[in-house]
């Protein structure tokens, strides 16, 4: 019974929810960023290069062989580069999608610990500690 009571205390723990929840969140963004890629930037992008499909583009190295009775005997050897370019944009594009919720992400953080938001009061004994230093580094004249 000790493996059952170690494992459930290891699956409450704050960390193993934080993770669970990052990983169904970035389960989510990541479809919003393939629509996002798919459905709004590769057709912005096909019309800036007059229709045409990156994906579609490749260079045959080497023809396939076929025999006499038209069997191929090797496969073609193609250069795929327009997927390849296709598949880096989808990098960036990415790229700039995260960075920008890690900046929104750091913001509100900033935000919440903001030292000069006075929302919780200072309690009274700081308070007059406060005031008791302030007058101590006063210079002797003005007491």
């Amino acid at each position: 019974m000790g493996i059952i009571k170690e494992f459930k205390e290891f699956a409450v723990k704050g960390n193993m929810m934080d993770m669970a929840i990052g990983i169904i969140i970035g389960a989510a963004f990541s479809s919003i960023v393939k629509s996002l890629v798919a459905d709004i930037a590769m057709p912005l992008f096909g019309l800036a290069t007059d229709g045409v499909s990156l994906s579609d583009k490749s260079y045959e190295l080497r023809a396939a062989e076929k025999a006499a009775d038209g069997t191929i005997i090797n496969e073609a050897l193609i250069l795929k580069y327009g997927q390849f370019l296709n598949t880096t944009i989808d990098f960036f594009i990415i790229a700039i999608c995260v960075f920008i919720v890690i900046k929104l992400i750091n913001k509100l953080k900033r935000k919440g610990e903001d030292p000069s938001e006075k929302s919780t009061p200072t309690p009274k004994d700081i308070q007059l500690l406060t005031e008791i230093r302030d007058a101590l580094t006063q210079p002797n004249e003005q007491r």
